[in-house]
């Protein structure tokens, strides 16, 4: 059962009982401006010479984008959920273990990778999957060479509808590594909502998922229809 809630998400969560979910999987805000202009590849040479030209998309920046979570906002996430996995755990100085997932982005102004704070382990791990503009993996996992090989159908690539979106293979691998069909989630931050659809394709038991923006909520949302009346259709 997958529940999505336009709404703030801490007065969400004033309403929960404590420690209801197993773990609270969450991108929050890291106040670094990421929708600013960048500099990204636009174009790249195809196997058979032509070269492929693609529109990168104009975000239009967003308060929530120059800002921190508050100290309210993991005061009611620790009581929540048993455990977390936090994105940008490293600006909010949350000591512990960590999963870095390095994006094999190259000579470009983008950051080469990205933390994960996880509440469970003192461990520090490296994913690697490819997410550089219209460079896309096929694969996300600890073997890099496999990591390095990289979507030849462009046509293909995950559609980015979020500054910030992250891809729904770190999310499938995330569940993958540390969570179980049975777990009930929460993510408070959905944006686009990748991790709705790898909770989905996982088979995940109960997922909340909150997004305060109605604009990208409702964008997102038809992204996560789309998927799954492609998935029935694929599994017909």
């Amino acid at each position: 059962m997958i529940t999505l809630l336009n709404t703030d998400n801490i007065k969400y969560m004033k309403d929960v009982p404590d420690k209801y979910f197993d773990l609270g999987i969450v991108d929050i805000e890291y106040n670094i401006g990421a929708s600013k202009p960048s500099i990204k590849p636009c174009s790249v040479k195809q196997r058979n010479g032509s070269t492929l030209y693609v529109k990168q998309p104009n975000y239009v920046p967003k308060e929530w984008d120059f800002k921190k979570s508050s100290k309210e906002y993991f005061k009611q996430l620790f009581r929540i959920s048993k455990n977390q996995i936090v994105f940008g755990g490293n600006y909010y100085g949350l000591e512990g273990g960590y999963l870095v997932w390095d994006k094999l982005n190259g000579d470009s102004d983008q950051f080469g990778c990205e933390l994960a704070w996880l509440s469970f382990t003192k461990r520090t791990d490296i994913v690697y999957y490819l997410w550089s503009g219209m460079f896309q993996g096929v694969y996300c996992g600890k073997n890099i060479q496999k990591a390095l090989v990289q979507q030849g159908n462009k046509a293909l690539n995950e559609i980015r509808i979020h500054v910030t979106q992250k891809p729904v293979l770190i999310y499938k691998y995330i569940l993958k590594e540390y969570a179980k069909p049975e777990f009930k989630i929460i993510d408070t931050h959905g944006g686009s909502m990748s991790s709705v659809i790898a909770a989905y394709d996982f088979g995940i038991s109960e997922m909340v998922c909150c997004e305060i923006d109605k604009e990208i909520f409702e964008a997102a949302e038809q992204r996560f229809k789309i998927h799954k009346m492609q998935s029935k259709i694929q599994f017909k």
